[in-house]
């Protein structure tokens, strides 16, 4: 990222953080390593324990000789017990091989995903130059080379960094078990290769503070994406979006320095079937507005750009990998600021559905920007499918936990086909209560179509707020709509995640021409039926 610089003489510099200041770590996916003293490249070897224990030493002997003899190895694996995890060092602390859980209950990833990337932060051996070998079935692939990359964060400010000339490099390699464990091909790294930096892409943006990713820095982030795809991007801002009617995200913006922006990028390939629009939630800081907040809740929310941010790495990758429907990505991008400008609770705001919404709570704002969003993927996109992507709710983590997003569905099969991708994918999902007809009712004001927020906290909040997204295309919309509320699974401890984008890419898998995508689709090869008509309606679904 380039960063614009205003010195005391008032000149104006520039300078290029990407690779000064941030971690310098270069991750490469190969069907082979190359054979390597653990002394000059240290190693991990990692995977569930029968895994380890089905290889030969021919797969192992020339990452690990002349260090590490098959005695040593398999008095090694003799002695791991893994509960979940655990790791034993095989030559000093060049070489270590590390089990990940090989059962896990049936709302995790088989992959054991989570588990992946806390080994790789914990056990793989420092160096410049360093090996992974991943062992897994080939239908794990996917979601472990995600864990591995999130192990991997890309923004750092540390000054140590600075002095750090050369990139490290890590290497991957994946040993596969069981039924179809030839060789990776060379599609197969691809993308991985495509689908990790659309993961480490997603981390940057959220780890990034808003002093260097404000929504000026982010429609940049934008545009690098649309030229490397050679697309370019629909911005609508400032005092655009109130005289077009988008009343949301103008209204939770307006206060800020940076003026707020709906920002679309659109793949439209010949022979599309269908249209599908990613809309994402891109609050690049939220004090929380008027209704401020407090000292110890405020820290953390440059986070509150993460729906956006995955909806960005989750496009560019989709896209690289050969997406064969149409697919709009949208981006609800503000800064909910104080100032003289800001919405004052009681305000009335007129968003782009047409419905009139009440303020009651400025602290509410994503659901705002992103009804907008929804909106104008319905009425100008001609969307058949809309998902939207947010840190939401604080009230997420309460419903569904710190590892599982919260996904909200008009659709049973949708919500079904949500699940099983994020247990493919590692991006693991829960679902909501869906019931309109019963919750909607916290909405309620006298004055207009609806206030901002519930008027009961203890009544399914997480729900409500997705509703209220959805009832800016109507609840009896014919389309599939898909809430996800990611404001847990967006960052682990101070770092970010990249959460989302794998599950994005799942999801849709079957509308990827990439053979691996496909796999992991919720659709998998398992899944086919021998009725070809019930077959066509469900590949369509998903």
């Amino acid at each position: 990222m380039i960063t614009r610089l205003l010195y005391p003489d008032r000149s104006v510099r520039w300078r290029d953080w990407s690779g000064a200041v941030m971690a310098n770590v270069r991750l490469e996916f190969t069907a082979s390593a190359g054979d390597a003293d653990p002394q000059t490249r240290p190693v991990l070897v990692l995977g569930q324990l029968p895994n380890l224990q089905s290889l030969s030493w021919g797969d192992l002997t020339g990452k690990l000789n002349p260090r590490v003899t098959e005695e040593i190895w398999q008095a090694a694996l003799s002695s791991l017990s893994p509960n979940p995890t655990d790791s034993c060092p095989l030559y000093l602390n060049l070489a270590t091989v590390a089990a990940v859980p090989s059962r896990v209950s049936r709302h995790n990833s088989p992959s054991a995903a989570h588990f992946i990337t806390r080994l790789v932060r914990n056990c793989l051996p420092g160096g410049a130059n360093r090996c992974i070998l991943m062992v897994c079935e080939r239908c794990e692939v996917f979601a472990s080379a995600c864990a591995i990359a999130r192990a991997f964060p890309l923004f750092t400010r540390r000054s140590s960094a600075c002095r750090r000339s050369d990139p490290k490099r890590v290497v991957v390699e994946f040993l596969l078990t069981g039924q179809n464990n030839g060789p990776m091909e060379v599609a197969t790294l691809k993308c991985l290769e495509s689908a990790t930096e659309g993961v480490r892409l997603a981390a940057r943006i959220v780890d990034t503070p808003c002093n260097e990713m404000n929504t000026d820095h982010f429609i940049e982030e934008i545009k690098s994406v649309a030229v490397e795809l050679g697309m370019n991007p629909t911005i609508i801002r400032d005092k655009e979006l109130k005289d077009r009617g988008f009343g949301g995200i103008y209204g939770v913006g307006k206060a800020a320095e940076h003026p707020p922006a709906l920002v679309i990028l659109s793949h439209t390939p010949q022979g599309a079937t269908q249209t599908i629009a990613w809309v994402g939630k891109g609050i690049v800081y939220d004090t929380g507005g008027l209704s401020i907040k407090g000292k110890t809740t405020m820290p953390g929310m440059k986070r509150d750009c993460g729906g956006a941010a995955a909806v960005l790495g989750a496009f560019k990758a989709a896209v690289k990998q050969g997406f064969k429907d149409n697919l709009h990505a949208v981006f609800c991008l503000a800064e909910n600021s104080v100032g003289p400008n800001a919405t004052r609770p009681d305000d009335i705001h007129l968003l782009y559905s047409g419905k009139t919404v009440e303020i009651n709570n400025t602290d509410a704002e994503g659901r705002l920007v992103l009804a907008d969003g929804v909106s104008y993927a319905c009425k100008d996109l001609r969307a058949d499918i809309i998902l939207d992507m947010a840190t939401l709710t604080g009230a997420q983590s309460i419903a569904t936990g710190k590892y599982h997003a919260a996904i909200l569905t008009n659709s049973e099969d949708w919500e079904t086909a949500c699940v099983k991708a994020g247990r493919k994918c590692g991006d693991l999902v829960h679902p909501l209560v869906y019931c309109p007809e019963l919750h909607f009712s916290e909405f309620s004001s006298a004055i207009a179509d609806m206030k901002n927020s519930v008027a009961d906290r203890e009544n399914a909040q997480s729900s409500c707020a997705g509703l209220f997204i959805a009832s800016h295309i109507g609840f009896d919309w014919p389309g599939v709509w898909v809430h996800v509320d990611i404001a847990s699974p967006v960052h682990a401890g101070e770092r970010a995640t990249g959460f989302g984008v794998a599950l994005l890419l799942s999801l849709f898998g079957r509308a990827s021409e990439d053979p691996l995508l496909n796999l992991i689709s919720p659709l998998g090869p398992n899944d086919v039926t021998e009725n070809p008509e019930r077959d066509s309606k469900r590949r369509r679904l998903v």
